[in-house]
């Protein structure tokens, strides 16, 4: 083990070890002797079962495997929603004492009648407060875990759009997007989500990338599930930022791309076209659209393998577009700043953070302090972007809040 490895785990160690200690210390004050006897173990137990779950996950991942445990799914993702909780009620108690130590020192300094020598006591509303708000986490692990992940619903979007071709209004567009089949537990209840895709009767299905986490054979149970999937004019398909196998090491230069070429047949195999910087026109017999898709372009640590201009190549600025391109840092930053009109584009990779709030009015989650685009649909001088929050999950084995979806636009002709 690197000594890099050895002093991250050791500050790991140092944070939990201080964050028990504190938390141990300040109940032990408050809470009836009878509870603490269940309290005080559960507390440092806790934390081992999220340092195991988080260090099993680590091994797993810098493997390629990934999760795909059902048991160790729902372990670490329990655990992780004690270790929240206990940061939740640090966050009381912490506040509590920088009130405590307020008046601690107010007294000292401006008070005649109260020169007292020690701290004011700990408030028992306050510690049952933090218990209670504690307690939400732990709960909504154990629903996101089991229940949430396989949320699947179908959102239904109409959209006006101006340069449609009237032979083409009508149009349905099924979007999907974030796979990541590695970190599937429970192969039906992927197969019953993926069903609700033919049920929305496409015209066009798109797969926005992520396909995999890391290796192709993740996919190896899920290739006949997404074989069954039809469309009147095809299935298109573009690469995402885990599809490149770019965060795992393998033996031999040689093995990443056989990785890679691997997940193409795969592709090929489901009978998905994938468009790697290239372009396809759809024709109804009237008339012709262009569909264009994009390898991943990211900002930050993210690669940059999308070409826009390479991959607009023999398409027409006057026709009608759809466009997919994985991460929303590619439209905020390229795409809607790029001389060609792009009337609607597709993403997904912020996944919504898997955890929020998506509700008619209002939407929130952590990622969007990350992406200024990060969840619906932006417009901005009629061009059209909607970032899905994706159908799998990675890392964090569940959802809450932000359910796993598919979108069905139906596009309408201004024309028509």
């Amino acid at each position: 083990m690197s000594y890099r490895y050895i002093m991250f785990f050791s500050i790991i160690l140092t944070i939990f070890l201080v964050l028990d200690i504190y938390i141990w210390k300040a109940f032990k004050r408050t809470v009836n002797t009878r509870y603490f006897k269940v309290l005080k173990w559960l507390i440092p137990f806790s934390s081992v079962l999220f340092l195991t779950g988080f260090t099993i996950n680590l091994y797993r991942g810098s493997l390629g495997i990934y999760n795909a445990n059902q048991f160790i799914n729902i372990f670490f993702g329990i655990s992780l929603g004690f270790f929240i909780a206990k940061l939740i009620a640090a966050a009381f108690l912490f506040t509590e004492d920088f009130v405590r130590a307020i008046l601690y020192i107010k007294n000292k300094l401006f008070s005649r009648k109260d020169k007292s020598k020690h701290f004011p006591s700990r408030r028992n509303f306050v510690r049952n407060i933090s218990l209670g708000v504690a307690a939400i986490p732990v709960l909504g692990s154990i629903y996101a875990v089991t229940k949430g992940k396989y949320n699947f619903h179908v959102k239904r979007l109409d959209l006006s759009m101006k340069r449609l071709p009237a032979s083409f209004d009508g149009l349905k567009v099924v979007q999907f997007s974030d796979f990541h089949a590695g970190s599937f537990d429970d192969k039906a209840a992927v197969e019953e989500g993926l069903s609700l895709i033919n049920e929305a009767k496409p015209d066009i299905i798109m797969f926005t990338g992520d396909l995999v986490n890391n290796r192709s054979t993740e996919m190896l149970p899920y290739i006949d599930a997404l074989k069954n999937l039809s469309a009147k004019y095809g299935k298109f398909a573009i690469l995402g930022n885990h599809d490149y196998g770019d965060y795992i090491q393998f033996d031999k230069l040689e093995d990443r791309q056989t990785n890679l070429d691997d997940l193409y047949a795969i592709f090929k195999e489901t009978g998905f076209q994938l468009l790697r910087n290239e372009n396809i026109q759809i024709n109804n017999g009237t008339d012709t659209i262009d569909i264009i898709g994009v390898e991943n372009w990211g900002q930050g640590p993210f690669p940059k393998y999308g070409d826009i201009d390479l991959a607009t190549q023999s398409t027409s600025d006057e026709r009608f577009n759809i466009l997919m391109s994985h991460d929303p840092d590619h439209w905020e930053n390229i795409i809607r700043k790029h001389p060609k009109q792009f009337d609607l584009t597709l993403s997904g990779h912020t996944h919504g953070s898997q955890v929020g709030v998506d509700i008619p009015g209002w939407q929130w989650s952590p990622v969007k302090y990350r992406y200024k685009r990060w969840l619906g649909l932006y417009t901005e001088n009629e061009q059209h972007l909607f970032v899905s929050k994706g159908f799998g999950f990675l890392g964090f084995p569940g959802r809450i809040g932000m359910s796993p979806e598919i979108i069905s636009f139906k596009l309408h002709s201004q024309e028509a």
